[in-house]
């Protein structure tokens, strides 16, 4: 004789959807962001910059408008 068979239905809420991200999904694009970020605001240091930082004073510009 066979055991009856149980089909558990595992069904997500239908209240919402639950996503858990490990530290380093949000840490690193942070980092990467941030790094970036302070390349384009100190061109002043790169070597081959011979012409004015047009697209770093357009940033700071803008900070200091949104940051008064």
């Amino acid at each position: 004789m066979l055991a009856p068979t149980h089909t558990r239905s595992h069904r997500p809420a239908a209240d919402g959807v639950e996503i858990r991200l490990p530290w380093w999904a949000v840490a690193l694009p942070a980092v990467a962001f941030a790094a970036l970020l302070l390349m384009i605001l100190s061109p002043g240091q790169a070597q081959a910059a011979t012409t004015d930082p047009a697209l770093g004073q357009l940033i700071e510009r803008t900070f200091r408008l949104l940051f008064r």
